[in-house]
């Protein structure tokens, strides 16, 4: 069987008739100073470009991967993969410090693809913090690895245990999942990884945060201890580096810079009085013409949803993202949004981790983040391929607004 997931794709959504054009965790909020919100975009024209050393082509991969990579378009790889990929082909250990945004996934996806492929006795498992960037990576692995005999399963909350038993059962190399579900399996002994050669760990940070340290640790342990390990995180700490200390055998370390992610985008906030005036401003935002794909992030589910319907009512053509809706809605309302028949999506931070849509245009923080970190993972899904992005914080107090 070709690389696949029993679980089917639902179809397409009809395009909203309305016309847009208007007349979780549990981490301590900290207070974070507005003058942070407000930065101009570098001149692309003159800032200095990355050079990479390498093509997709020069990458000595299966032919198979080569020629998906060629079509999706993959010619000249962003920064974190072209230097990830040479040490992953190569069998090391890698530890990957970028934040989302960067192209991190295909980093790991090209070289454990081709380890699989070469070698029919590699399974690999890969382990996410959140079930929607699960979702992310398998995608992307399914594009890479299309037209494969790779069987995989997807091991997420939300979904039918049902489907998992029976993709574990039938032989799956591939183990893409959160640490709670995977955990969850090698307790019942659906899941076995005694002879899993290959791990990795996405957002190591993110699910450090969220205090899946124990979880992941235990499914380590699992794992043989003569394995590749791919270890990503925005940011280095000494918990993290504890983890990787006592996992990996001396990694080779690829950082990109978290600015980056940023540099291409303009910030600025918006002022507003009370919450009708709030909504009226946002209102004012998405209905100018240069605002084109915007991804609007509420601090909570319910004020997800709540703004996702004021919005629709005032006809935007809008959809919802979190934690609260299954995993068909999330998949539909994000096929959606990729394809430009929604071009608004309003979301939660955890909901829209790994959400790679390269045509975002602007990002709109209706609530502030509770921690710089999440405001630069924000900011970093506008003003991708060398774009100028755009990003609108909101911000109580008396005042103009600066759009």
């Amino acid at each position: 069987m070709p690389y696949t997931y029993r679980s089917g794709r639902p179809g397409a959504s009809r395009r909203p008739t309305k016309n847009r054009r208007a007349p979780q965790n549990s981490r301590k909020r900290g207070y974070i100073d507005p003058a942070r919100f407000i930065a101009a975009a570098k001149n692309t024209a003159t800032s200095v470009a990355y050079e990479p050393k390498h093509q997709f082509s020069d990458f000595d991969v299966n032919p198979l991967i080569a020629a998906n990579l060629q079509a999706k378009g993959y010619t000249t790889p962003s920064p974190i993969q072209d230097q990830a990929i040479p040490h992953g082909l190569a069998g090391r250990d890698v530890l990957g410090l970028a934040s989302t945004g960067t192209g991190k996934t295909a980093a790991f996806a090209v070289p454990v693809l081709n380890k699989m492929m070469a070698d029919p006795d590699s399974s690999a498992i890969i382990i996410a913090p959140t079930r929607e960037l699960a979702e992310q990576i398998e995608a992307e692995f399914r594009s890479i690895g299309k037209g494969s005999r790779l069987m995989g399963a997807l091991l997420i909350g939300g979904s039918s245990m049902r489907t998992q038993l029976l993709d574990l059962k039938a032989g799956a190399r591939i183990i893409i999942g959160t640490p709670g579900r995977i955990k969850d399996h090698l307790e019942r002994g659906t899941l076995k990884l005694d002879n899993f050669s290959i791990a990795v760990l996405d957002e190591v940070d993110r699910m450090l945060d969220m205090g899946f340290i124990g979880d992941i640790r235990h499914i380590l342990s699992h794992m043989p201890n003569d394995r590749q390990s791919f270890f990503f995180s925005a940011t280095i700490t000494p918990a993290i580096r504890t983890l990787i200390d006592g996992f990996t055998d001396d990694p080779v370390t690829v950082k990109i810079e978290s600015s980056r992610a940023s540099e291409n985008v303009h910030q600025d906030v918006i002022r507003y009085n009370d919450r009708s005036d709030k909504f009226a401003k946002l209102k004012e935002v998405l209905a100018h013409e240069s605002v084109s794909k915007a991804i609007i992030f509420d601090e909570t589910q319910r004020g997800v949803e709540r703004l996702y319907k004021s919005l629709e009512e005032h006809g935007f053509a809008v959809d919802s993202m979190h934690g609260g809706k299954s995993q068909g809605q999330r998949q539909r309302a994000l096929r959606k949004f990729k394809q430009s028949e929604v071009n608004f999506l309003v979301a939660t931070d955890v909901a829209a981790r790994g959400i790679d849509v390269a045509d975002i245009t602007h990002v709109i923080n209706y609530s502030t983040p509770e921690v710089y970190d999440d405001y630069i993972h924000r900011i970093g899904r506008a003003g991708r391929a060398g774009k100028t992005g755009y990003s609108f914080t909101f911000v109580e107090s008396r005042g103009t607004a600066h759009f």
